[in-house]
């Protein structure tokens, strides 16, 4: 079985369109996550609070965030898609946030080939009570855990652009060479 992080390709248009795969489907209340030893999926828990997710959230392979994870994302979508489906993705925005005390990004997207979505190019193209309610889920969905999480801002899709590539290249700079190694023993 091929490893999602790791062998899925980012894609060639990446930060403009990349491959997203996706952990866990929208209306979800389970916390899939990506076991990184096997590729597979893991139950970490379900929800401790009454709230599912607002959009298909994964992770956009081949990139290295500051919280030593894929960079995560929120894929926006008329249909829940099935944990590690591939898609592809475009970059609408940006949610900044401090989840347990570390950096972690949300990349808010599009899914591209999703007629209801794909004519939106900027958050601010979005709904303002869309933007609440994704602003609220991450407010709320550790609340119960007595965990801190704090969204600090929304950003345009450059920002978002320009975090894909820093992530991309953090994974081709401490993740690659590691795995070259494994490679070679």
């Amino acid at each position: 079985m091929a490893h999602p992080w790791h062998e899925v390709p980012v894609g060639p248009d990446s930060p403009e369109v990349f491959q997203a795969v996706i952990e866990i489907p929208q209306g979800c209340k389970v916390k899939y996550e990506l076991d990184k030893e096997t590729g597979m999926l893991r139950v970490d828990r379900m929800l401790y609070s009454s709230v599912v997710y607002p959009a298909n959230y994964g992770f956009i392979p081949q990139t290295y965030a500051d919280d030593f994870d894929p960079l995560d994302v929120l894929v926006l979508a008329q249909e829940a898609v099935d944990p590690l489906s591939i898609l592809r993705a475009r970059p609408i925005g940006m949610m900044s946030m401090v989840d347990d005390e570390q950096e972690d990004a949300k990349i808010i997207c599009i899914h591209i080939d999703d007629p209801a979505f794909n004519n939106y190019w900027h958050i601010k193209d979005l709904p303002e009570h869309r933007l609440r309610e994704l602003k609220r889920f991450f407010q709320d969905y550790k609340a119960l855990e007595d965990k801190s999480v704090r969204v600090q801002d929304f950003f345009g899709p450059e920002r978002a652009r320009r975090v894909i590539s820093e992530a991309v290249g953090h994974y081709d700079e401490e993740i690659r060479p590691t795995l070259d190694n494994d490679d070679e023993e």
